[in-house]
């Protein structure tokens, strides 16, 4: 079932389909279901974009995860070559309806092995190697958000809609930073529309990768030194358009920027 499933939502992608449940057969009933099914379904998307190279959380604040029914946040995964450093370009063409998050990305620098499980904000931060300011890119394709709120395991099972990251240059010399003030300000075409705090991600960027890191070791795997987290947007989601200019500043942790032709 997780492989039709998969293959399902894979050729819905490629056709370009607006975002709807998976039939009745083959939609996820439980969170590892949804999990078994988003693994298979990255799978067949590696083929074309690379390897997993880092994780997204989603729904890191307990508004979002009210508004689609579920009590905890989603883990998704990032392929390479989906991966762009600022600034960056893409193309709103190559998406259904591209949106943009606001995020504190962690570079993992040491290995968060399972056999470590549970991890704490003081252990996952012994293993950060740097931290920056991101754009997550995703596709939310014309999503209906009230009839999401229906079929809440299918966001996991779509990889929660990651299409990548853009990351600002990577500090390695943050400790001296309070990662939970650390204030985030996103403009589009130079005006402001929003800012936040670290600490609107699960209280603190690198509570959020403990929670990661003690989801991954639950189904076996560990964060890897090299791997990339986005930690939870900190501004309300936006959609953008041909011709429009992101930039999302982070006191202290710099500036990154995306171009959308």
């Amino acid at each position: 079932m997780f492989t039709q499933a998969a293959k399902r939502l894979f050729e819905a992608h490629e056709r370009r389909e607006r975002f709807a449940p998976l039939p009745p057969e083959l939609a996820p009933r439980t969170e590892n279901d949804a999990y078994a099914i988003q693994d298979a379904f990255v799978a067949l998307r590696a083929e074309k974009l690379g390897a997993v190279a880092g994780y997204k959380i989603a729904l890191t604040s307990a508004e979002m995860r009210r508004f689609v029914g579920l009590d905890s946040p989603q883990a998704g995964m990032m392929l390479g070559a989906t991966l762009l450093e600022s600034p960056a370009r893409v193309r709103a063409a190559d998406y259904v309806r591209l949106v943009v998050e606001f995020e504190v990305a962690v570079e993992i620098g040491d290995d968060l092995p399972a056999a470590d499980k549970p991890f704490s904000r003081g252990r996952v931060a012994k293993a950060v190697g740097a931290v920056m300011p991101a754009l997550e890119l995703a596709d939310d394709r014309n999503a209906d958000y009230k009839e999401l709120r229906n079929h809440p395991l299918e966001l996991i099972a779509d990889n929660c809609w990651n299409e990548g990251a853009v990351f600002g240059a990577p500090v390695h010399e943050w400790r001296a930073l309070d990662l939970a003030a650390v204030r985030g300000v996103a403009r589009i075409n130079g005006k402001k529309v929003g800012e936040g705090r670290g600490a609107d991600a699960m209280g603190h960027p690198l509570d959020a990768v403990a929670w990661l890191a003690d989801h991954l070791a639950s189904i076996g795997r560990g964060l890897l030194r090299g791997d990339t987290v986005i930690t939870g947007s900190i501004v309300t989601t936006k959609p953008v358009i041909a011709g429009d200019l992101v930039r999302f500043e982070l006191d202290g942790l710099g500036v990154v920027e995306l171009r959308v032709d």
